[in-house]
This record gives structure tokens, sequence and C-alpha cells, in this order.
């Protein structure tokens, strides 16, 4: 599917200069883990109430800001890392899932919903590892737009709007967990088409 996520086959790409993993984009990439608990604690020590609600919604908004900025700043300067691009979706995956689990938590959101999301994320992050050795998987395309996509509808359900923006952040949600199962069935699928590949002896 034109737009998913697709790995890189190795075999495939010309070799470029070794690149420290001590740099910007990666310094950005760990404060979005870091931001990861505090916006938990934010949200749920604020059971709902406006200023904490705020708070965590600004917490999300500043880890998902780094994500933006990582990425782009590691294209720019040449700064991409096999660690980058192994802990860029695992960061990305954290931060999403804690979102989701605590809106769970304080029933603003269906668990089935959570499941999913969680199940498919955990699937792909373990495949990622299962490929390491053969296949390094950056975030394509469609996982990107699916990361944006699940980002906006959080941050509906986070803000503390007037109770007629629910069936908004419903209808984005819904939207987000379509794309979020999609572009994890293309994305199994091309990694079956990569290791299908003939490799190197071993």
């Amino acid at each position: 599917m034109s737009g998913m996520e697709h790995p890189v086959d190795p075999l495939a790409m010309p070799a470029v200069p070794r690149v420290s993993v001590w740099n910007v984009a990666n310094a950005l990439t760990a404060l979005r883990i870091v931001l990861v608990p505090l916006f938990g604690w934010l949200l749920l020590a604020g059971d709902g109430r406006s200023p904490w609600r705020w708070a965590a919604a600004a917490a999300f908004a500043l880890a998902v800001a780094t994500d933006r900025f990582d990425g782009e700043i590691a294209r720019r300067w040449q700064l991409v890392t096999d660690v980058g691009k192994i802990a860029d979706p695992i960061a990305d995956k954290a931060l999403i899932g804690t979102a989701l689990v605590c809106l769970s938590v304080m029933d603003e959101l269906t668990w089935w919903v959570t499941l999913v999301v969680l199940v498919r994320e955990a699937a792909i992050t373990a495949l990622r590892f299962v490929v390491i050795r053969r296949v390094v998987l950056p975030a394509g395309r469609g996982g990107k737009a699916k990361t944006a996509l699940q980002s906006l509808a959080i941050t509906l359900y986070l803000l503390p709007l007037p109770h007629g923006w629910h069936p908004v952040a419903a209808t984005v949600m819904a939207a987000a967990v379509l794309l979020t199962v999609v572009s994890g069935a293309d994305y199994v699928i091309s990694i079956v088409r990569v290791m299908r590949r003939p490799g190197p002896a071993t």
C-alpha cells in the first residue's frame, strides 16, 4: 500500500558515514521518553480537574513536538542512527500507550480501543527486534501518519473541551484505530517481502 510503513533493506542501501548516537536528534527522542511518566502522572494525579488537565495536555503536546523535530533534525543534519531508528518509534509507542491506558483507567475511553492499539504496537515492536539483524526498520510515512492521527485524537480527549466536542474526538479516534490496524498489516506484508529476498551468507 502506498504511503504505509516500509522496511529498509540494508543490502540495497549505499554505505553512509557512521554517526555518533550522542546527537541532538537522539537527545530529543530521549526527552520524549522522559516526558512519558511526567505526562501520565499529571493526567492521573489531576483526576480530570482543569488545571492539571491543561498541564497534562501541555506535556503531551511537548512530547509530540519532539517527535516532529527529532526526525527533521536527524535528516537535515545527517544524524540518522540505528539507535534513533529503533528508539524513535518505541518512544512514540510509550507516549501513545500511556495516554490511552490512562484515559481508559479514567473511564474516558473504551478499553477495546486501547487494547487494539496496544496489541498492534506490541506486535510490531516485537517484530522489529526479531528481524533487526537483517532489516533496520525506521518509521515510515504510514507509521508517522498513524502516530499523528493518534496524537490528534488523544489531544482532543485530553483538552477540557465542551461536551459537544466528544463526537468529534470519538470520530478522530475511530479513524486513528483504523489507520493503526491497516498500517500494521501493511508493515507485516512489507517485512515478509524483504525477508524473502536472499541475504548475505552467515
